[in-house]
C-alpha cells in the first residue's frame, strides 16, 4: 500500500542526560547573570580576577626582580621608576607586592581546595554511609573543630618549623571538619529525596548516586563557603609571616612586606600603605564574591532572575 504522506513523522524523544546538561547550562547562565547584576558581586569578581591575574602573570607584570637588592636606592618614595617606592634594601615594592599575590593566593587556594576535597569525600561518606560510621566521623569532626586554628598553627610550627607546607597542613586539618559537616548535612537531606529513592529502586550503585546525583546538588553551598574562607587564610598567612612564623624571607609575602613597613615606618611610611592595600582589597574581593555567589546560587533567586 502507498504510504500516507500526511502521517506525522515520529520524532525521537530527547535523552534524559541531554536534558540535564541543558538544564545545568541554563542554571549556570542564570546564576552568572544574577552575579553580574549585583554591584557588590561584580566588584568582588573583578577584584578576585585582578589578584588571580597578578599571581599567574607575576613574572611578566613585575617591573623588577622582587629579591634584587639595591641598597643605594633604599626608602625611595613612589616615582615613575618605582611606582610604589622601594624598601629598606632597595627592592622594588610593587614587584614584591605582585609576587606576594602569588604566595598568598597559592597558599589560600591550595589550602581551601585540599580541605574542600577532603570535606566532600568525608561528608558524603558520613551522610550516605552506615550510621555507625557517621557517628565515628562526626566525633572526629567535633574533636578537630574544637582546636583553635591559631593555637594549633603555633603548636605545629613550633614542632615542624615555619614554612608554606606547615601553614597549608594546619589550614587543611582545621578546615576539613567544617566543610565535611556542611556536606554531610546536605547529603542527609537529599538521601531521602524522590529522585534518589528512584535511582536506588532502579538498581543504581552507591558510587553513581553519590557522584552523579548527590555531588552536583551539595557542592554549591561549599563553593560559597570556600570563597568566603579564602580571605581568612590570606590574613592568617600574612599574620604568621608578619611574626616571622610563616613564609620565610626572601620569598615575597604581604605579611613580610607589612612587617618591613612597620619597622621602617618613620623612614618610609608609604611601605605600610602599599603593603596593607592588597590585604584589604583581596579580603573585600573574596567576601563580596562569596556574598554574590550565595545570592546567585539560591534557587529562589535564580528562578526569579531567569
Amino acid at each position: 500500500m502507498p504510504s500516507d504522506a500526511s502521517a506525522p513523522v515520529a520524532r525521537p524523544e530527547p535523552e534524559p542526560g541531554r536534558e540535564r546538561r541543558a538544564a545545568g547550562r541554563a542554571l549556570y547562565r542564570s546564576s552568572l547573570r544574577i552575579l553580574l547584576k549585583d554591584p557588590m558581586g561584580a566588584m568582588g569578581l573583578i577584584l578576585v580576577l585582578v589578584f588571580v591575574a597578578m599571581a599567574l602573570f607575576a613574572p611578566w607584570l613585575a617591573p623588577y626582580d622582587p629579591i634584587k637588592l639595591d641598597v643605594m636606592d633604599k626608602f625611595q618614595g613612589p616615582s615613575w621608576e618605582h611606582w610604589a617606592g622601594t624598601d629598606q634594601l632597595g627592592r622594588d615594592l610593587l614587584s614584591r607586592i605582585i609576587y606576594g599575590a602569588r604566595t598568598a593566593l597559592g597558599i589560600a587556594l591550595t589550602s581551601v581546595g585540599l580541605a574542600g576535597l577532603g570535606g566532600i569525600v568525608l561528608g558524603m561518606i558520613a551522610g550516605y554511609g552506615p550510621r555507625w560510621l557517621d557517628a565515628i566521623l562526626v566525633l572526629i569532626f567535633d574533636s578537630v573543630s574544637s582546636l583553635p586554628m591559631i593555637m594549633l598553627a603555633l603548636a605545629v610550627i613550633t614542632v615542624i618549623g615555619p614554612g608554606t607546607d606547615t601553614l597549608i597542613l594546619v589550614v587543611v586539618t582545621v578546615s576539613i571538619p567544617a566543610y565535611a559537616r556542611l556536606i554531610r548535612a546536605q547529603t542527609l537531606g537529599l538521601s531521602s529525596a524522590d529522585f534518589i529513592v528512584a535511582e536506588r529502586a532502579m538498581g543504581a550503585s552507591s558510587v553513581r548516586i553519590l557522584f552523579k546525583h548527590l555531588l552536583p546538588n551539595v557542592v554549591g553551598p561549599l563553593v560559597i563557603l570556600l570563597s568566603m574562607d579564602v580571605p581568612i587564610i590570606i590574613m592568617l598567612e600574612a599574620g604568621l609571616s608578619y611574626l616571622n612564623l610563616g613564609v620565610r624571607p626572601p620569598i615575597p609575602s604581604w605579611g613580610n612586606i607589612l612587617y618591613d613597613g612597620y619597622t621602617s615606618l618613620r623612614s618610609a611610611p608609604h611601605m605600610v600603605l602599599f603593603a596593607g592595600a592588597p590585604l584589604v582589597l583581596s579580603t573585600l574581593g573574596f567576601t563580596f564574591l562569596g556574598e554574590g555567589l550565595r545570592d546567585a546560587l539560591d534557587p529562589k533567586l535564580v528562578k526569579g532572575g531567569a
